[in-house]
């Protein structure tokens, strides 16, 4: 039933990055959504069949977006990576810890698409790349990361009540 959750979610936050958000003059340009998902897996579980959910929601949005192939693959493990070391030496509950790992994944990403136009193109390429955009989503996602997280946490916690209840629901009816 977890697994159809997050499903349902990353679907979601595609749909609302790459369909939603557009139609907006203001976020046209927001940061990665699917930040919160790998977030979010990455916070709630240890277990390193998440690297596997990772690289499936990394080979979606490499599909759908026109960055090079395995950028969101290789950005999302590394965020991955990064979180599930931080976690075991950190209090991960905090607030603090939450706004610092929001932080680091935007960077994360801008700083692979920053090294991938330096290989590319050369150092001329990189001193013309837009930082008011950088700046601008590392604030949104400095705001909004912890608050999707946050939100996603509720949701999830609501999904768990409900299945258990529906759980109880069908087991009690095969009973009687």
């Amino acid at each position: 039933m977890n697994a159809l959750f997050f499903i349902i979610l990353t679907f979601f936050l595609i749909v609302i990055q790459t369909v939603i958000l557009p139609g907006f003059a203001f976020f046209i340009q927001s940061f990665d959504l699917l930040i919160i998902d790998v977030l979010f897996l990455s916070l709630i579980s240890s277990h390193y069949s998440m690297i596997f959910a990772i690289i499936i929601i990394g080979c979606i949005m490499d599909s759908i977006s026109g960055v090079p192939f395995c950028y969101h693959i290789f950005s999302y493990l590394w965020i991955y990576m990064i979180v599930h070391i931080a976690k075991q030496l950190l209090f991960q509950r905090s607030i603090v810890f939450i706004l610092v790992i929001s932080l680091f994944s935007v960077l994360i990403q801008h700083g692979l698409l920053l090294f991938s136009v330096f290989v590319t193109q050369g150092y001329n390429a990189v001193l013309e790349f837009n930082f008011s955009l950088l700046i601008r989503q590392v604030f949104w996602g400095f705001i909004f990361i912890p608050a999707g997280i946050f939100l996603v946490n509720i949701c999830w916690q609501n999904w768990i009540f409900i299945s258990k209840f529906f759980q109880k629901q069908i087991a009690q009816k095969n009973r009687g």
